[in-house]
């Protein structure tokens, strides 16, 4: 087994190559806070267990993040901002409505299913009230952009003739976030009591084939125009 001396070595190593590269360490500590914060929340998370798997130093996450609420509010923020940024690179504006539309449906569906931290983030914040999301104006200006991407995408094809006239962004953004949202959250309780069926891949791909279709039944007119 390696000697102490020679891990403490590779440490400090590592955390000196860090202080050249702050951004490196603040992403470092984010990815790891998310993971932290999903398992034990706000009052459950310990900062020494966040520097022991971050390899860096209590001062540092003091240093860049002030203290543990002020780095929980910054997980939050990176976590926002991260799929927010996966919705712009979708770039949904080349498509046509529909199509845009049952894109960025799957993509929300897909991104939920395979990131069940920030799943649990957003359930912890909700039992602390959104006190946290109330402080950062960062987060409400990402989720501004998620409202005006659907805008963009309803206005074209209302104009189309495509789309219902009082199809509305933030009723649809509930509706997509609603289904895909429980999929996750409920998912432990929603199994033990009606099986598993639904978990599996088939069952997955099948859900995410009825979201998409839901969605479009829900903006599309009963005639739409040829």
């Amino acid at each position: 087994m390696p000697r102490t001396g020679t891990l403490e070595s590779k440490k400090n190593a590592r955390r000196s190559s860090w202080k050249q590269n702050p951004q490196a360490v603040q992403e470092n500590i984010l990815r790891v806070a998310q993971e932290v914060f999903s398992r034990n929340g706000l009052s459950g998370a310990r900062v020494d267990e966040i520097v022991s798997l971050t390899e860096t130093s209590k001062r540092m996450i003091y240093y860049y993040f002030g203290d543990k609420e002020g780095l929980y509010r910054r997980t939050l923020e990176e976590a926002y901002r991260k799929v927010r940024q996966q919705e712009v690179e979708l770039d949904l504006d080349h498509l046509a409505p529909l199509p845009a539309l049952e894109k960025l449906v799957r993509f929300t569906f897909r991104h939920h299913r395979e990131s069940p931290d920030f799943i649990r983030l957003v359930m912890i914040e909700n039992i602390h009230h959104g006190t946290y999301l109330a402080q950062s104006d960062t987060i409400r200006e990402l989720n501004r952009g998620a409202i005006s991407q659907l805008e963009r995408i309803l206005a074209r094809g209302k104009a189309e003739g495509v789309f219902r006239p009082d199809a509305d962004p933030l009723t649809v953004h509930w509706q997509i976030s609603a289904m895909s949202f429980f999929n996750v959250s409920n998912r432990a309780t929603f199994s033990l009591i009606f099986g598993d069926a639904l978990n599996s891949t088939a069952g997955q791909d099948g859900l995410e084939t009825w979201v998409a279709d839901s969605v479009r039944r829900m903006v599309v007119p009963s005639n739409p125009i040829s």
